[in-house]
């Protein structure tokens, strides 16, 4: 009866390990991988009874994010501003996607913000431009300035700085440099500051707008100042640091002369590599006989780049063109050889505006279609773009938002759940927008 008791006790202990080690693996289990699909979560409008364009979105630590653009409204949900002109324009969303401030930053005349980066303290540098020498703006060269703020991660005015000549000068983007500093790029008009704007090393002197380069200090003072291009019109649009410390610029120019060596015709993407006291290592000319042009790069995962824009050529490295303008996509080594292209697009005309890189280590990009074939649909005019491609340039998904007006995206990123939340404007009031306040409304959708 004992050897029978412990026998039955014994394998009643056994079914009750089985059992609990069956529910502990079950609590530990790993949950089901998002997987993101492409398909609109929620469309929002935010703005007043004039112009609002958000252009610039970045990831913050609290799984939130922020959104740089400009506002021209002092009503509606703008809350800071009394007057009706463009002022910068910085927004706080939680995890949420709820609206936890805002800010504007401007003085009496035209402020437009471009790009937005958190930096290693926590808080934020914009740039952009501005034609004002009051409020906010401490001083003004001439017709527009670069505007670079420093802000505080609750929205505060920390510093901010003013840039440029007796011209039309403009920023464009912006990267924080190993040391704390800043590397700020944008438009220079040449002409008109008579050759300033280079370091006295380099007196070379044309006409036309250039690449401008400034290395600036934690605290916003100038290091060294640089300008590349030819006698025509080179715009810069993005920067990425390089492994070297040195830093990658692309854009768009239809120069053939001084810095550029090999245009293919017409604007073509326009990428630089420069050290890190501003010396031009080398330069590349990407395109077709057409209008092609340059809007953003980001680092690949494996130290390369990617840039995107769009272009109207089917020629010289562009192997397919859908018809009007496409989205153009180049993968390109750290010495600036083409590795691939690819062209997404309809009979229409469809552009990029941002790159950035997925978890994946593929891509999003986000910009504006009127295409209405080739598995793109259109609802108006412009609608709002967004595509997922893989680390490849394979198309995963496409998606077209908007209404019958002109809706446009200008940025998007990827949180940590793995949503895209992309960031524009738009005019419409109908389809996938149900709400507009005015001219042009921020637009903010989530793509899941």
């Amino acid at each position: 009866m004992l050897k029978r008791s412990f026998l039955t006790a014994l394998i009643w202990h056994f079914f009750c390990l089985i059992f609990f080690w069956n529910c502990s693996k079950k609590e530990i289990s790993t949950p089901p991988e998002t997987i993101i699909t492409g398909e609109l979560d929620f469309s929002q409008t935010i703005g007043g009874s004039k112009n609002d364009v958000l252009k610039s979105i970045i990831k913050t630590d609290d799984e939130g994010y922020a959104i740089l653009g400009y506002t021209q409204s002092n009503d509606f949900d703008i809350t800071t501003k009394e007057v009706e002109n463009f002022d910068f324009w910085l927004l706080k969303h939680d995890v949420n996607n709820n609206l936890v401030w805002q800010q504007t930053f401007g003085g009496s005349m035209d402020d437009r913000g471009a790009k937005l980066i958190t930096t290693s303290d926590g808080g934020f540098a914009l740039l952009g431009y501005s034609k004002s020498a009051d409020k906010d703006v401490t001083s003004n060269a001439g017709s527009q300035d670069f505007w670079m703020l420093k802000i505080s991660s609750s929205g505060n005015l920390l510093w901010e700085k003013t840039f440029g000549f007796s011209g039309p000068d403009y920023g464009t983007t912006l990267i924080e440099t190993e040391e704390g500093g800043f590397l700020v790029t944008g438009v220079l008009d040449v002409s008109a500051s008579n050759g300033q704007g280079n370091a006295k090393f380099n007196k070379q002197k044309h006409a036309g707008g250039d690449f401008w380069a400034l290395k600036l200090t934690a605290g916003g003072d100038l290091e060294w100042s640089k300008y590349y291009g030819g006698s025509f019109t080179d715009t810069p649009l993005g920067v990425v640091k390089t492994a070297d410390n040195g830093f990658i610029l692309v854009g768009s120019s239809d120069s053939n002369d001084v810095d550029i060596n090999n245009n293919k015709g017409s604007y073509d993407f326009w990428v630089i590599k420069i050290s890190s006291d501003g010396t031009l290592l080398w330069e590349k000319s990407f395109g077709g006989s057409e209008i092609d042009e340059a809007r953003a790069i980001c680092a690949t995962h494996d130290g390369n780049f990617m840039v995107v824009g769009d272009t109207r050529s089917s020629d010289s490295d562009i192997t397919m063109n859908n018809g009007g303008a496409d989205v153009w996509a180049l993968k390109i080594s750290s010495e600036g050889n083409l590795i691939w292209e690819k062209t997404f697009g309809g009979t229409s005309f469809d552009v990029a505006r941002s790159i950035s890189m997925t978890q994946d280590h593929g891509f999003v990009i986000a910009g504006s279609s009127r295409s209405g074939d080739n598995d793109f649909t259109n609802q108006g005019q412009n609608d709002a773009l967004v595509l997922k491609i893989d680390a490849e340039g394979a198309l995963e998904w496409q998606e077209t938002i908007g209404g019958s007006e002109i809706d446009f995206l200008y940025d998007a990123i990827e949180l940590n759940d793995k949503t895209i939340i992309a960031v524009g404007e738009s005019s419409s009031s109908d389809g996938d927008i149900s709400l507009n306040k005015g001219f042009s409304d921020a637009l903010i959708l989530q793509i899941k």
